[in-house]
């Protein structure tokens, strides 16, 4: 499987606008459409799991690495989408899930969490080992870092069954926000930075006797210039080149990785692999378009009268003011500005609480309100657009489902860009 994302790099450097999508969600109905999208195209897709979703204790989503494989399968064989075009990626694994605790302790905790993706068939493994645990600097300098991350290479070359390839390097933002320049653009990493860290990655993994690893290094996470914060976007400015692709060029087999994509416009994506990045993260924008489906489904069905009681968003804003952990922090506000950020946040922090039983409930309750009845277009026309029924036509299934799907599918069409030559100049 590792095949397909060495092919997608060499294209990529060799001068096409070639790239892959990382889907990074542990929602089933997400990474269902996502899939399907995947087999419709006959593309192949990353389906990514952080190390606060899934890990040895169960991660925020109570499930295993192994657990996690075998439940894409599933739903990848109920769709009728071929395992062949799936491929698995641990995204951000490092101590983090555990970094209130000494740094010991949650790097022997991060080992096991690296160990167990491995084994149960994760290949795209990103190593972050970037923040700092109790007592450390929020952000560690490369050295620690790159020190840290070949300590957890290590790991996974012991348990792994079949070599796994590695990303190195990070670009989060600071909680509910994002890093602007005096010109409203964000700050794109610096090529002599992006350089550094590979220099310090190189290091550490020869000091720590993997020297033979760094072949499989094969992707580096670098700020290309794109980010969102709670309520606004900010745009990739398209006729910057930041130089990163070049800063590179000498590591060979390497692309960049690019994370917060979501949200940006169609043309963006292209634009991105023309600079290097082959790797192109998404993840809340699609539980964001799914969010706003069942929404707009829920107040249909109220208006109609096929539904009473409690309605989904106040289901989930029941929810969210009972365990407000997921959220607070990440937006700011007074009681209003909270309220709307919870609901319709581009960080969509709301994607935390879908799993709760009384929200999956709720949800199962709004679907049902469909069931056996006639649902015509100027209803459904109150709450989606045309092309968007249009597309869900395509789609098998109750028409209710397949709108969220349909949703959650043209969010990530644009990154199934065809690939072609870069032209040599820009207008």
């Amino acid at each position: 499987m590792t095949d397909i994302l060495r092919d997608v790099i060499a294209r990529n450097r060799a001068g096409e606008t070639a790239a892959i999508p990382s889907v990074c969600t542990a929602h089933p109905q997400v990474i269902t459409a996502s899939l399907m999208l995947a087999e419709r195209l006959d593309r192949a897709v990353v389906i990514e799991a952080t190390s606060n979703q899934v890990n040895q204790d169960g991660g925020y989503t109570g499930v295993k690495p192994a657990d996690f494989i075998k439940f894409v399968n599933i739903l990848a064989d109920e769709a009728k989408v071929s395992r062949e075009r799936v491929l698995f990626g641990g995204d951000h694994l490092g101590p983090q899930a555990w970094r209130k605790g000494e740094a010991e302790i949650a790097m022997a905790k991060a080992r096991v969490m690296v160990a167990d993706y491995v084994k149960a068939g994760f290949t795209k493994i990103h190593l972050d080992c970037s923040e700092g645990c109790k007592g450390e600097v929020a952000q560690l300098p490369d050295e620690v870092t790159a020190a840290r991350a070949a300590d957890l290479a290590a790991a996974c070359e012991r348990a792994a069954p079949t070599p796994p390839l590695y990303v190195v390097g990070t670009e989060v933002p600071p909680p509910g926000g994002a890093r602007a320049g005096e010109d409203g653009h964000i700050t794109p990493t610096r090529p002599e930075a992006a350089k550094a860290t590979l220099d310090a990655h190189e290091a550490a993994f020869g000091e720590a006797g993997l020297a033979d690893v760094l072949p499989r290094v094969v992707g580096l996470v670098v700020q290309p210039g794109v980010e969102f914060s709670p309520m606004s976007v900010h745009r990739l400015p398209m006729a910057r080149d930041p130089g990163l692709k070049q800063a590179v060029a000498s590591w060979p087999g390497l692309c960049l990785e690019a994370h917060s994509t979501d949200y940006q416009h169609p043309e963006v994506f292209p634009r991105l692999a023309e600079l290097g990045f082959a790797f192109q993260k998404v993840g809340p924008a699609l539980t964001f378009a799914w969010r706003q489906a069942v929404y707009a489904l829920d107040n249909l069905a109220h208006m109609a009268g096929w539904l009473d009681g409690e309605t989904l968003p106040d289901t989930m804003e029941r929810l969210m003011l009972a365990d407000p952990g997921s959220w607070t922090g990440h937006y700011r506000g007074d009681d209003a500005d909270l309220r709307v950020e919870r609901h319709f946040g581009l960080a969509d922090r709301i994607r935390y609480y879908w799993p709760l039983p009384q929200a999956q409930d709720a949800v199962a309750r709004t679907f049902a309100a469909f069931e056996g009845r006639r649902i015509p277009d100027p209803l459904l026309l109150q709450g989606f657009a045309p092309e968007l029924l249009a597309l869900a036509e395509a789609l098998p299934g109750p028409r209710p489902l397949a709108l969220a799907q349909a949703a959650v599918q043209q969010a990530l069409a644009p990154y199934f860009f065809p690939s072609q030559p870069v032209p040599s100049t820009r207008s």
